[in-house]
């Protein structure tokens, strides 16, 4: 079923930088995939590259390293020296959630169907971005899907089949804390895929979705960056956190050294999947509240549902908002 339905889109002219030492080189149709680091044995001090320096940061240490702490907010080009205040952030979300409640009222009258698709590399705030979205809204029709690994019976479907059968029925809005992406990024980067699976997968998808908004869901797919060290950041808060230690996981010990990996399957994701039908949106995320207020106004900018203030809904901030992967 899945070759039916895949389109042969062009082959990749990207070539492989060539093998590092403690690299594999995995083949991808029509080009060289990038190279996949081994993980560093669990609970070891990892060696870290960052500024033109190697640091050697041992997420055990319940002391966070200077280096990290004085860099995160900054990291990966965060325009913004200082947080969002607090005050100022929940009096905007009320107002925001409420032209949310607005949108919601409007698509149980129109019967019109909402996806939106939230990616992001670990710690990046997809769960802390979904319960803002979602806080105020009815849930009797606004959904989150957030599936487990597959089953021994979904891994012999047609690969879209699971995330199909979760798509919204008239009037649903539902969000995907992670989605289909999954073989996009952390599977072929942790080899929880073949290569063949993975291009497959680049060609195929951009065909899924076109189908979704042909069929008239509004389709939103959301990228929440974050930089280098505010990663290591909020996993260290993660493992040292007595309330949120379940959220560090053995995925993300080994993804520690895999920063690379995962920035070069993220760019080809965008280069195969970012489409007219089903463009990627970039969300600045070092400020988690920042990166709220944001992906809603995103969302209520791009729909003319009834009742809308456009004073409330507010202009997204260009700055933490890109529509332009490229320009990332």
């Amino acid at each position: 079923m899945a070759a039916e339905m895949a389109k042969k889109s062009g082959k990749l002219s990207e070539k492989s930088d060539g093998k590092k030492a403690g690299t594999k080189s995995v083949k991808v149709k029509g080009a060289a995939a990038p190279a996949v680091s081994a993980a560093p044995p669990a609970g070891a001090p990892v060696p870290i590259e960052f500024d033109g320096k190697t640091y050697m940061f041992d997420i055990n240490d319940p002391v966070l390293p200077s280096w990290i702490e004085e860099s995160a907010l900054s990291s990966g080009g965060f325009p913004y020296s200082k947080k969002k205040d607090e005050e100022e952030y929940l009096e905007e979300l009320e107002k925001l959630q409420i032209e949310l409640v607005k949108l919601q009222e409007w698509q149980q009258t129109t019967k019109s169907r909402i996806v939106v698709v939230f990616e992001g590399r670990d710690a990046a705030g997809k769960g802390g971005t979904i319960n803002a979205v979602r806080e105020n809204m009815n849930p009797r029709s606004a959904r989150n899907v957030a599936l487990p690994k597959p089953s021994d019976t979904e891994r012999g479907q047609w690969y879209f089949q699971r995330y199909a059968a979760q798509m919204p029925t008239a009037g649903e809005f539902v969000t995907f804390d992670r989605s289909w992406y999954n073989r996009a990024g952390v599977e072929p980067v942790m080899g929880f895929c073949t290569p063949a699976q993975h291009e497959e997968f680049l060609e195929e998808a951009p065909n899924f979705e076109k189908m979704l908004a042909s069929d008239g869901i509004h389709l939103f797919k959301i990228w929440l960056d974050i930089g280098r060290t505010m990663q290591l950041k909020r996993f260290h808060e993660r493992r040292h956190s007595p309330l949120r230690h379940w959220k560090f996981s053995p995925i993300d010990i080994a993804g520690l050294t895999k920063w690379e990996d995962y920035s070069a399957m993220r760019d080809l994701m965008f280069k195969r999947t970012h489409t007219k039908a089903s463009p990627w949106t970039v969300v600045r995320s070092n400020d988690k509240r920042r990166a709220r207020l944001e992906t809603i106004r995103h969302i209520l900018s791009r729909i003319d549902y009834a009742g809308k203030s456009a004073v409330e809904a507010g202009k997204p901030d260009g700055q933490i908002i890109l529509s332009n992967p490229s320009s990332f």
